[in-house]
């Protein structure tokens, strides 16, 4: 019996973590702007640490509902310097995948990837300054923060290559929309047209 062309593939990776890093690694290497290497490495990680969907979520009586980023960002002040390193963490963390990995997810929310954007960047720089150092690199989650979007860009470029197949689709949508900026469209190879007059 024949597969259909159309048959969607199964990972089968006994490492995550390596995978989401090769993956990316790949993508960076087209990217007019691409991030540290260091970068990458965490956002691998990240994405390995929250492959299972329950750390999406939190149980409050008795109930599944999504964690509430914004106001977890928010109460981090009022804690210990331990407990905001690990809620500055988690709300950056969880934000970049946002608006990275799973970007088409906030299409039916209130709220659009911008607001995830600068609650990370925020996330990121409130960690910085409780912990700057990551693998003996020196405002590393500052650095984060600086190339956020470019990230983000690749991770969802990653995300829909693995469900379709194709690192060329969600780019093409952004162009569509006119929502792609010049670095989106050169990391999906797209060729931006030059719109300068020449008088």
């Amino acid at each position: 019996m024949h597969k259909s062309d159309d048959a969607k593939k199964i990972i089968l990776s006994t490492n995550l973590q390596g995978y989401f890093f090769e993956g990316l690694v790949e993508l960076n290497k087209k990217s007019l702007c691409p991030v540290p290497e260091s970068v990458i490495y965490y956002s691998s990680d990240v994405l390995d640490k929250f492959a299972l969907s329950q750390d999406f979520f939190e149980v409050t009586d008795g109930k599944v509902r999504e964690k509430i980023l914004g106001m977890k960002l928010l109460e981090a002040s009022q804690l210990n310097r331990e407990e905001q390193k690990k809620v500055y963490k988690e709300v950056a963390d969880m934000s970049l995948l946002v608006c990275g990995y799973f970007a088409e997810s906030v299409n039916k929310k209130l709220v659009d990837t911008q607001y995830y954007a600068q609650l990370g960047k925020m996330a990121y720089g409130h960690l910085n300054n409780v912990t700057p150092k990551f693998l003996d690199i020196p405002s590393f989650y500052t650095m984060i923060a600086t190339c956020f979007e470019s990230l983000t860009t690749l991770m969802a470029i990653l995300a829909n290559k693995n469900r379709t197949g194709s690192d060329h689709h969600l780019i093409f949508k952004k162009v569509m929309k006119s929502s792609a900026s010049e670095k989106e469209m050169m990391v999906g190879g797209v060729t931006p047209l030059r719109t300068d007059k020449v008088s």
